[in-house]
């Protein structure tokens, strides 16, 4: 089989679907699966090593403009879509090119339509634009849950054997490790392991971690200083009065923002924390909740979605927009003994079922079913 991965989501830092889409690239370049035949596209060009996109831009001298006359954009088009045919195309991120004909597509979640008030006005103009092109010349959908796919079913009126859920995996570096071993990586951060509740999220709408932030300053005050809540990620978009929610809680010390976290710091930060909480309303499969149960933390999530379908059965389900039941999760994930020990043991049973391998494996072998 001749296949060509779309690897355009693949850039630093590494969001969810950049690194599903590291995933596969990574997996179809080495065994086991290792394929003679894989070419990689990005932006309208070929990508020789996807490797390379996660490498910091390098200044280029300028160069001097070219006499010879551009390749008019039909001549373009039709080379590139001779070099394509023949092959076996998956775009990992919701688009197919123009070029393509026909492909294989990953539909993630539904929220840009679901939630269009939680996303920027640039995100939704592109998929008015081209999300329906590329619905008409998909050969099949992938989605990362069956919760997803069921909704991409019913939304679009496919027909559900053209669409098959497919679950993500979690890196190996996610696994329990000794307090002591974490000490100094944490202590940059100025986090004692074992006494922080943790949040790793993008600061947007839909992850309701504003409604964690309110929660969380209702707990008893003795609970908040022995378990300040630590939130990690980028500040995202719509989300001024959050930081203002933020600001209040860092100046009466309950509560630590780090923003950005370098990705090798994070399966220490995770391991480090005494509870996980992530009550987003809405996500397509939600690998936070993946990590921090390989991780051996104790997790709350959502009810909804596709949270439940992840989490197994080892995480304590909220009502996300309940926030005495918010609240009281929290109290219980942080405190329960009995219950936390039996979610560890059970957390790590759920995410030892996930894995890039398989992920990537399972991806594979539907590609192979168009060649």
């Amino acid at each position: 089989m001749k296949l060509i991965l779309a690897v355009d989501a693949i850039k630093p830092p590494l969001t969810g679907i950049g690194r599903y889409t590291w995933e596969l690239a990574k997996h179809y370049t080495q065994p086991p699966l290792a394929l003679d035949e894989v070419r990689f596209f990005s932006a309208g060009r070929w990508v020789e090593d996807p490797a390379s996109l996660l490498l910091p831009p390098v200044t280029q001298p300028r160069r001097r403009k070219s006499l010879l006359p551009r390749m008019p954009a039909g001549l373009r088009r039709w080379k590139m879509q001779r070099q394509m045919r023949g092959h076996v195309f998956h775009s990992p991120n919701y688009f197919l090119p123009e070029t393509m004909e026909s492909g294989i597509v990953t539909v993630h979640d539904l929220s840009v339509f679901k939630y269009p008030e939680t996303h920027p006005v640039e995100r939704l103009r592109h998929f008015e634009r081209s999300f329906a092109s590329t619905l008409k010349r998909a050969a099949h959908l992938v989605t990362d849950s069956e919760a997803i796919r069921s909704e991409v079913v019913e939304y679009f009126g496919w027909p559900r054997d053209k669409v098959t859920a497919i679950k993500l995996g979690v890196p190996a570096e996610y696994h329990p490790r000794p307090h002591t071993e974490l000490a100094i990586d944490l202590s940059e951060y100025g986090l004692t392991p074992g006494a922080y509740a943790l949040c790793v999220s993008t600061l947007e709408p839909r992850k309701r971690v504003d409604r964690l932030v309110s929660a969380y300053s209702t707990l008893p005050s003795a609970l908040r200083e022995s378990y300040p809540l630590v939130l990690a990620g980028s500040k995202g978009w719509l989300s001024d009065t959050l930081q203002a929610q933020i600001a209040r809680g860092q100046n009466e010390g309950w509560l630590h923002y780090l923003g950005f976290v370098p990705e090798p710091i994070l399966p220490a930060l995770y391991a480090g924390a005494r509870a996980f909480l992530y009550p987003s309303v809405y996500e397509g499969f939600g690998l936070p909740v993946l990590e921090a149960l390989a991780s051996g933390v104790p997790t709350l999530t959502s009810n909804c979605s596709s949270l439940p379908e992840v989490a197994g059965g080892a995480a304590w389900l909220v009502e996300p927009d309940n926030d005495e039941a918010l609240r009281e999760g929290i109290e219980r994930v942080l405190t329960d003994q009995p219950w936390r020990n039996n979610a560890v043991a059970l957390g790590r049973s759920v995410a030892a079922a996930h894995s890039w391998q398989q992920c990537a494996t399972e991806t594979l072998a539907l590609c192979k079913r168009f060649a």
